[in-house]
């Protein structure tokens, strides 16, 4: 079976692809062949992207072409992804997760001098940071990897330090002198980091089932509470948030293990936790609940 891929262009986009396309090789159930689409996102690499629309400037214009035909699925990386998935597409499937954490480059969290500069585009974690480190300045960056790299004063640049994603390190192989892996407990990452998320058209059943084989239950089971979580704040809330799910097996039955966090932007940051059975119904109890403490 011909598989057509809508992705982006950046090196870790076609990474994504190509990991994508292995593991469909290997279970033998299709060829996929990757479609580069330009988005948004990818065009503007200096506005914040809070100013010119949030997540989805990444992956609008990838679900366009499988909604329009030009592809039979988008490869994105979940943490992109709106809350609200566009009527005629669904995720069918989540290959297994890497590492979820997020990464502090070029200097350890403990050894940034007082009034450091650290570098990230993200909200969610600016609040995060500057609730562990007050004394700290923080600085907006935008650009590939191996832009944001260069930044750091170890790589020549005049930050002390920037923030990325683990899994973003680990897929394109590169190797810092100093790479700090902040613990889930001291920053919560974004909804679906280090998973990705394959969809394709809702009555597209020969793609589902193709794309079912590489589909793992697990990813896929704690991707869902994360994300019910989001949608459950609303898909045109732009408040920093965050969350972590796993599977914790309790009197032989495995459960969802989720920790979320919400801040109002500025200085509070709330964080709560729970264990249950339906993770998705969890997902969005804990979105009220966080929600409600804003007020």
């Amino acid at each position: 079976m011909r598989i057509r891929a809508a992705t982006r262009g950046s090196v870790l986009a076609r990474w994504q692809t190509d990991h994508v396309t292995d593991l469909v090789a290997a279970a033998g159930t299709g060829v996929v062949e990757p479609l580069v689409v330009s988005t948004a996102g990818d065009r503007d690499k200096v506005t914040p992207l809070h100013e010119i629309g949030g997540k989805g400037v990444f992956v609008k214009e990838v679900q366009a072409a499988v909604l329009d035909g030009r592809a039979d699925i988008a490869v994105h990386s979940a943490k992109d992804l709106p809350a609200l998935t566009p009527d005629g597409l669904t995720i069918c499937a989540v290959p297994g997760r890497a590492d979820s954490r997020d990464a502090l480059v070029g200097c350890t969290l403990g050894d940034l001098p007082d009034g450091a500069r650290v570098g990230t585009g993200s909200i969610r974690r600016q609040v995060q940071l500057a609730a562990l480190r007050p004394d700290i300045e923080l600085v907006e960056i935008r650009g590939n990897i191996d832009t944001r790299l260069a930044l750091t004063k170890s790589a020549g640049g005049d930050l002390d330090a920037i923030v990325m994603a683990s899994a973003a390190l680990d897929r394109l192989g590169r190797t810092p002198d100093v790479v700090d892996r902040l613990s889930i407990g001291q920053m919560l990452p974004q909804v679906g980091q280090g998973t990705l998320a394959i969809e394709c058209r809702s009555n597209d059943a020969a793609t589902i089932a193709a794309l079912a084989a590489i589909d793992d239950p697990v990813a896929h089971r704690v991707l869902d509470a994360e994300r019910a979580f989001l949608m459950e704040l609303g898909g045109d809330c732009d408040l920093p948030a965050g969350a972590y799910g796993v599977i914790v097996s309790e009197d032989g039955v495995d459960r969802v293990e989720l920790t979320a966090m919400l801040s109002d932007g500025a200085e509070v940051v709330f964080v709560d936790s729970r264990v249950g059975d339906d993770g998705e119904a969890m997902g969005r109890g804990l979105a009220a609940d966080l929600r409600a403490r804003l007020v």
